[in-house]
Order: structure tokens, then C-alpha cells, then sequence
């Protein structure tokens, strides 16, 4: 009966409120700095990096008693005064965010550094990546990180003491110096953090739960007794059909074969400038001039990966390239959308430098280059998919349309639902990239590309991650995409592919173009001895 009594006395009550107090303050304080720390740690910048690393290592290295002993005697130094309670606040909130930079930086490293390239290539800047993808990922890693810390916190507040803040244990000591009944006041003081530190596991609990991708989405479907019946795990949606043109009816049911539909696709994008994409055909839409792309490594030099490349392509032309892996495909690909820098030459898109501006000259990197990707309007697939893996396949594709090109998000879901439905895949819209196979990941892909109106499309090998027997419904949107008249520029091993599509057919060799041409010309009558080579290489296969 006595410890029932401690465990109600007010006493006790006002003194764990206390330590509650400031676990809550210091957890948010010190998780806010320890973001920017951990931000700060990834910078690559060396002198940013090396302040965070400095503080973390000082706060980590050194006692919590002694760092607040420190603040309480130093403050006053300085003409600061403060109380106990917000000394406490201010030392734990210090410390804490030393650890907190540690694990959310773990958080972020986590998250596969194709998300943030996939998000760069639709627009997305830096912050909108963090915010919208890197972070609501990383935090399911971080969230027991952070439910352990603030257990580990509120338990320390009893070190507080030291400074005089009158929490939990400081009161049960204070007890027990005037009734030396040890055992029931501190066992009564025992059972008050024990059930706070319990609704603290709950609420990281309901965390975790809210941050699985999955059970988010189960959350939106049938009952969880319908689930257990069905077995279905994932809702089906209601397809949402798209308007029909004039004087065109529309028949049979949405989203049902699984199967890509090519007058669907074509229709879905009447507003992305296509029907303007031969007022020009003379006039070269993409045009790379003495293009030149190295990398540095380590103890071995700079890497040359591509050596002075001269490359057009017009409006509305389908161009495959060919090539041995390591040939500088797809980082030919990339300097286009400007995912990555120039060492020398020039590309336009459109007669116009993505991302980089003339400054005394020389070109060099915009300083808005999320936006100058974002009016280019250049739409990228690529070998692995990444897709965002928190998000359903609806949410993939209308992300960019909101958060980049400022879209409703109910005209972004109707454009969303019928570049779906045109790729054959309506009643998957709310499933996950887990709950899919590669090649509807890919083709969802392609609608998510579609979905910001691209004048160009860049496909980088969007095929070879496939099983075979997935390689055909994926090419089939291909063959509808070139069908309406987008430009592409496919980086391929198809043979098939590119005999049956392309306008015209590069092979590319250790940096430099083999040769170029037609279909015929290339694939069936080769001129180079290396272009031979590589096609009887592929055949054997």
C-alpha cells in the first residue's frame, strides 16, 4: 500500500512532470540540430564537415554530468543566468544532438542514392528531395534510434540533479533522507518512469506503423477481416477512366488486360507539345559539340570516360545507341539532363544549355539547376526503375506534377490515373513498387516520366534488369511513345528494338562514336570492324 501511495504522491508527480519537461524540450531541440549537423557531416564541403565532426566528437567524448556542470558555471561567465530547469534543457538538448547527426546521417546514407538521382532527373531540388523522398524514408531507420534516445534521456534527467533541477529521482532521495524507507520510494519511483518510458514504446510503435509504406496502404483498402478472406494485401482501386476525345465513345472496361494501350497513351499526351514536334525538323533538338566527360580515381589518374563526342538529334527522331558496357552510353545520357557535369564541350536541348549558363565566355553551372532540369523538360528512365519506394505507383508519377510543376493534385491524379490506364496498369495505382513485378515497375517508370509533359524521353538500358519474358509489354509502350512522335534516345542492347523503331542506330566504343546510320546501315551492314564484332557478340547471345 505504501508504494501504491508514493507512486500517486503528487510529490513524485511534480517531479517526473519536470523530467518529462525536459526530455521533451531537449529531444526536439537537439534532433532539429542534430539534422543540421548530419547535413553538415554530408556536405562536400570539408570545412563544414570538419566543424560537425569536431562537435560531435567533443559532446560525444565527454561526460553529460561534466558538459552540464560546464553550462551552469560557464553561462554566468558571460552574463547569462539561467535557471536549473533550462540549463538542464540546453545541456541535454547539446548533447543529444551529437548522436542524433550520427544516426539520422545513417538514415539518410541509407536511402539508395538512385532515389535523389531519380528525383533530380524529374526537377525535384535538393530540399523537395529531402523533404518529400530522402527523409520519409530514412526515418524508418531513425524512428527507434530516436524512441531509444528519448528513453535513454528521460532516465538521465536524473543527472540533472547536479545542478539542481528537482526531478524524479532528486525528490524520491529527498524522501527517503527524512523516512530511509529505501526500498518502497524507490521502487514507487522505479514504477513512474517505467510507465512513462512505456507510452514512449507506444508512441514509437504507432510511429513505425505510420511510416511502413505497406501498412499505409492497407489502411486505405477493405476491412482487415475482408483482407484475411481475400488474401488480397494490397487494394485494388477504381480506375478512373479518361475523357474521351471528341466524337470518340469510350468502350469496355478500364485497366483490365494488364496489356499498354497505345491510343490511350497517345491521347494522354495531346498536352505535352507534340503535336508541334515537326514545325522544325531541320533543326536539330538535341546537339552535343566535343563532349567530354572524365572522372577521377584514386592513385590511378582521371578516367576518360567520354572523348570529344559529336552527336545530334531532330525533332521527333528515335535514336538507339549501341555498345559495350563501359562504352560512356548512359553517361552520355545523363550530361544531356545534366545529372551529371561537362569537362568540356557543350549540349543544347532545345537550343538551350540545361543548367548551365555564359559567364565571361565559359559556360558553367546554374546556380537554379533543379529548375533549368525542370524546364527542360526531359523525362528519364532508367535501368533499375527507381521508384520511389514509399510511394504507391499513383504517387510516383503525380509527385513531380505537384511538388515540382505546381499542379493540382486532382488534375494531377486524373493525368496520373489515365497515363496508368494507358500503360495497361489502372488497377495497380495504389500498390507499392514491392507489390510489383520489374516490368510493370518499368512501365510505371515511363508514366512517371510522362507525367511532366517531357519533349524529350532518355531511356538508359530500360529493359536489361527484365526477365525476357517482361521485356516485350515494356518495349510495346516504347513502340507507342515513338509512334506519337516524342523524341527518344534509347540506350539499348534490344537489337530487335532498335531495327524495328529507331530512325537511326549509334554504336559508341571507349568513349567515342564507331559509327552511325539507319537500321540497315548499321545493324545489317556494318562498315567498322569493332560495330561487327559486337553485333556477332550479341547474336551468340
Amino acid at each position: 500500500m505504501e508504494i501504491v501511495e508514493y507512486f500517486s504522491s503528487s510529490y513524485l508527480l511534480t517531479g517526473l512532470w519536470i523530467a518529462i519537461q525536459i526530455t521533451a524540450v531537449a529531444m526536439v531541440a537537439g534532433l532539429a540540430l542534430g539534422l543540421v549537423l548530419a547535413m553538415m557531416r554530408l556536405s562536400s564541403i570539408r570545412a563544414i564537415s570538419g566543424i560537425a565532426w569536431v562537435y560531435i566528437w567533443i559532446m560525444r567524448g565527454t561526460p553529460i554530468l561534466l558538459q552540464l556542470i560546464f553550462i551552469y558555471d560557464a553561462l554566468p561567465r558571460f552574463g547569462i543566468r539561467l535557471d536549473p530547469i533550462p540549463t538542464a534543457m540546453i545541456g541535454f538538448a547539446l548533447n543529444e544532438a551529437a548522436f542524433a547527426a550520427e544516426f539520422i546521417r545513417g538514415g539518410i546514407l541509407s536511402v539508395n542514392r538512385n532515389q535523389t538521382v531519380a528525383a533530380a532527373a524529374l526537377g525535384m531540388g535538393q530540399f523537395v528531395t529531402q523533404i518529400r523522398i530522402v527523409l520519409p524514408q530514412a526515418l524508418r531507420a531513425i524512428a527507434p534510434q530516436i524512441g531509444n534516445g528519448t528513453i535513454s534521456m528521460l532516465k538521465g534527467t536524473s543527472l540533472a540533479s547536479v545542478v539542481f533541477v528537482n526531478e524524479l529521482t532528486f525528490r524520491a532521495q529527498q524522501i527517503v533522507a527524512t523516512n530511509f524507507d529505501f526500498f518502497t520510494v524507490f521502487i514507487a519511483a522505479a514504477a513512474l518512469y517505467l510507465c512513462a518510458t512505456t507510452l514512449i514504446s507506444i508512441g514509437q510503435l504507432s510511429v513505425e506503423r505510420k511510416l511502413d509504406p505497406e501498412l499505409r496502404t492497407l489502411r486505405r483498402g477493405p476491412s482487415m477481416w475482408a483482407r484475411w478472406v481475400t488474401g488480397v494485401r494490397t487494394p485494388t482501386p477504381t480506375a478512373v477512366a479518361p475523357a474521351p476525345a471528341d466524337g470518340e465513345a469510350v468502350t469496355g472496361e478500364v485497366g483490365n488486360d494488364n496489356k499498354p494501350d497505345d491510343h490511350i497513351i497517345i491521347r494522354a499526351l495531346a498536352s505535352t507539345g507534340l503535336s508541334q514536334v515537326h514545325e522544325s525538323p531541320d533543326t536539330p533538338f538535341v546537339v552535343c559539340k566535343n563532349v567530354r566527360k572524365s572522372y577521377a580515381l584514386r592513385g590511378r589518374g582521371p578516367l576518360e570516360v567520354l572523348k570529344g563526342v559529336d552527336f545530334e538529334v531532330q525533332r521527333g527522331e528515335v535514336v538507339a545507341i549501341l555498345g559495350v558496357s563501359g562504352s560512356g552510353k548512359s553517361t552520355l545520357l545523363r550530361l544531356i539532363n545534366h545529372l551529371e557535369e561537362l569537362n568540356g564541350g557543350e549540349i543544347t536541348v532545345d537550343s538551350k544549355h540545361v543548367g548551365y549558363e555564359m559567364r565571361k565566355g565559359k559556360l558553367v553551372p546554374s546556380k537554379r539547376l533543379s529548375k533549368a532540369r525542370a524546364d527542360a523538360r526531359i523525362g528519364m528512365v532508367f535501368q533499375s526503375f527507381d521508384l520511389f519506394d514509399h510511394k504507391t505507383a499513383l504517387e510516383n508519377i503525380i509527385e513531380a506534377p505537384i511538388h515540382v510543376y505546381g499542379m493540382s493534385r486532382e488534375a494531377a491524379t486524373k493525368r496520373g490515373m489515365q497515363l496508368l490506364e494507358g500503360v495497361g496498369l489502372a488497377a495497380h495505382a495504389e500498390h507499392l513498387p514491392m507489390r510489383l513485378s520489374g516490368g510493370e515497375q518499368q512501365r510505371v517508370a515511363i508514366a512517371r516520366a510522362l507525367a511532366t509533359e517531357p519533349k524529350l524521353m532518355l531511356f538508359d538500358e530500360p529493359t536489361s534488369a527484365l526477365d525476357p519474358e517482361l521485356v516485350g509489354e515494356v518495349l510495346a509502350v516504347m513502340r507507342t511513345l515513338a509512334e506519337a512522335g516524342m523524341t527518344m534516345i534509347v540506350v539499348t542492347h534490344e537489337i530487335r528494338f532498335a531495327r524495328e523503331v529507331a530512325d537511326r542506330v549509334v554504336f559508341m566504343d571507349q568513349g567515342v562514336i564507331v559509327e552511325q546510320g539507319s537500321p540497315e546501315q548499321v545493324l545489317e551492314n556494318p562498315r567498322e570492324l569493332r560495330t561487327q564484332q559486337f553485333l556477332r557478340m550479341v547474336e551468340e547471345h
